[in-house]
């Protein structure tokens, strides 16, 4: 996409930005700088955070000011979440973070249209707000938050729309991890081609 010379000088608004691990799939245990934008019209009931849903209330950051926050650490991994960072357009924010050097990862339900130079999508799709058929082709990793028995048929409804290559990952939503667990590696183990994602950075309480 051809952008003109000021996009560093594009804003987004940013509920909180951090360095920590990626505790969740295929990058699990990896350095990682995370972006929470602010916004989000999929309103899952048992969001953890809901505070990120109305973008009025968090500041604005410029691109620049983005880059230089995650170009401060060591790691060269920047995560784009939310909220629901697929609302926004993408490639300003992108641009500058792989001319920076970065990787550019996103977490996000895809039920807007996805945009800008990404290396990682995590789909992970959203009974509230279903993704956009044509985002199907953009995932590398599909992860379903698992919330009852029910949703592993809905699991592999969306298993059948992704790449022959997307790794597939199976998710206890936390507040049930003591119940859903157990039921989950029972599943695995019956259907090996999914994998389990762990929040290890809950079990680990860091960021």
């Amino acid at each position: 996409m051809s952008l003109s010379a000021d996009y560093m000088s594009i804003q987004y608004p940013v509920m909180e930005h951090f360095y920590t691990l990626q505790g969740e799939g295929a990058y699990a245990g990896h350095a990682a700088y995370f972006i929470r934008l602010g916004g989000c019209d999929v309103g899952c009931v048992w969001c953890d955070v809901k505070e990120s849903w109305d973008a009025d209330v968090h500041p604005k950051m410029s691109v620049a000011e983005m880059v230089a926050a995650a170009a401060a650490h060591p790691g060269r991994i920047v995560v784009i979440t939310g909220g629901e960072p697929s609302m926004y357009d993408l490639a300003p924010l992108t641009r500058a973070l792989k001319e920076a050097g970065f990787r550019t990862h996103i977490e996000t339900s895809a039920s807007s249209p996805l945009s800008g130079e990404l290396d990682w999508v995590t789909l992970s799709p959203k009974k509230f707000k279903a993704p956009l058929a044509e985002n199907m082709a953009w995932a590398h990793e599909l992860k379903i938050v698992v919330f009852n028995k029910h949703d592993f048929k809905w699991a592999e409804e969306y298993a059948a729309q992704v790449p022959e290559s997307c790794k597939l990952y199976l998710q206890t939503e936390w507040d049930k991890r003591e119940s859903i667990t157990p039921i989950i590696l029972e599943y695995i183990q019956q259907n090996p081609k999914w994998s389990l994602s762990l929040q290890t950075h809950k079990y680990l309480n860091i960021p």
